[in-house]
Parts: C-alpha cells; sequence; structure tokens
C-alpha cells in the first residue's frame, strides 16, 4: 500500500508539478475556447447547408460530414500538423490542433444541428413566413431556437467529448494539461503527476455531466 501511495499519489510530487499542470490547464481552456465556439458555429453553418435547395451542394455538405466523422481525430491532426509542411504548409501547433478539431467537431455538430432542425414541424415553418418574416428571419427567431432547445443535452454531451478530445493535442507538442503532465512524470519518474492532471479534468467536466443529467432528465420528462 505505502508503494501505491507513493508511486501515484505522492503529495510531494504533486505540490512540486502542480504550477506547470496550470499551465497546461490554461493552454487546455484557451484550446476549448478556441475550437468550441468554432464548432458551434461551423456545424450551425453545416447543417443549413445541409438542407439547401441545391442538390449537388447538399450531398456535398453529407459527403464532408461522412468524411469528417468516419477519419480519427488522432490521424486528421497528425495528417495536418505533419503531412501538410509536404506542400509548403507549416501550421503551428495550435493551428494544427484547432484546425483539425474544427472539421472533426463541426461535422458533429452539424449532425445535431440538423436533427434539431428537422424535428420542427412544417407548421412551425409555414406560420413564421405566412406572418410576414423572410428565410433568415425565420431560422433566426423561430427555428433555429426551438432546434437548439431540443437537442440541447446532445450539444452538451459532444461540448463535454471536445474537451476530453483535447488531452491528443499532446502528440504533437503542444503543452496542454496531459502534456505538461507527460513531461513532469518524465522528469520525476513517478506518474502522480498524471493522476493529478486526471483529477483536475475530473473537477473541469463533473459540472458538465452532471448539467448534462439534468438536462436529459428534463427532455425525459
Amino acid at each position: 500500500m505505502d508503494l501505491l501511495l507513493d508511486q501515484f499519489f505522492n503529495i510531494d510530487i504533486m505540490r512540486q508539478v502542480l504550477p506547470l499542470l496550470l499551465r497546461g490547464l490554461g493552454m487546455t481552456l484557451l484550446l476549448c475556447l478556441a475550437v468550441i465556439p468554432l464548432g458551434l458555429v461551423g456545424g450551425l453553418v453545416i447543417a443549413l447547408v445541409c438542407r439547401s435547395r441545391y442538390r449537388p451542394l447538399r450531398w456535398a455538405a453529407f459527403a464532408l460530414v461522412d468524411f469528417f466523422r468516419a477519419v480519427p481525430p488522432l490521424v486528421l491532426l497528425i495528417f495536418i500538423y505533419a503531412g501538410l509542411p509536404f506542400v509548403g504548409v507549416r501550421p503551428s501547433p495550435f493551428l494544427a490542433v484547432c484546425l483539425a478539431f474544427f472539421l472533426n467537431t463541426g461535422a458533429y455538430y452539424g449532425e445535431i444541428y440538423r436533427a434539431g432542425i428537422e424535428s420542427i414541424g412544417k407548421g412551425q415553418w409555414e406560420a413564421a413566413r405566412s406572418s410576414g418574416l423572410t428565410l433568415p428571419q425565420t431560422l433566426t427567431y423561430v427555428i433555429i431556437p426551438q432546434a437548439v432547445r431540443n437537442v440541447l443535452p446532445d450539444l452538451v454531451s459532444n461540448t463535454v467529448e471536445v474537451v476530453k478530445l483535447t488531452s491528443i493535442a499532446s502528440v504533437v507538442a503542444l503543452p496542454e494539461l496531459l502534456y505538461a503532465a507527460d513531461m513532469a512524470r518524465s522528469v520525476t519518474y513517478n506518474p502522480s503527476s498524471l493522476v493529478l492532471a486526471a483529477a483536475i479534468y475530473l473537477a473541469l467536466l463533473w459540472p458538465c455531466v452532471r448539467l448534462l443529467s439534468r438536462l436529459e432528465h428534463r427532455a425525459g420528462r
């Protein structure tokens, strides 16, 4: 038991590496602030394009959504970061992560938005248009607010997955939380820093998980 505590719950080591992990947490939060809004906005645009009257545009949007949902985000990230330099494009680690996550999460958010929009009855569209609202006004004031409310649990769930997904940014040496914890482990020869990083992730995501449970319960009622 003493060996277990010393290797995984060494308080002295956790105290020493905490400043490094907090800097990594700052990068993780910055990454989330960049990726999540991009994914939400991009997903909404994708959902609207998927409902376009122009069949070729609609098919192209469906193909891109299916492609980026099928490709593992880690593969996409490595391709952008390590593959694009062969054609003269050298993105920074932060830019590569943002682009890869935007393409992946935008596709998932797009499908969620599309399901929400399709859940709105045709009568809502007809009533809004008959009252004199233009199509953009109908979407902005009538359809999208109701659609978001209908799929809010799914949006929150996907956002939680995005936050957890930021941990793969460590493969391109972006100094986020997991990368900082792994660097601390390699210096101290002790995995307590990884346990501390897991505790930080838990503290960060637990409120979101509880919020998701309440939203799902409310939606079920």
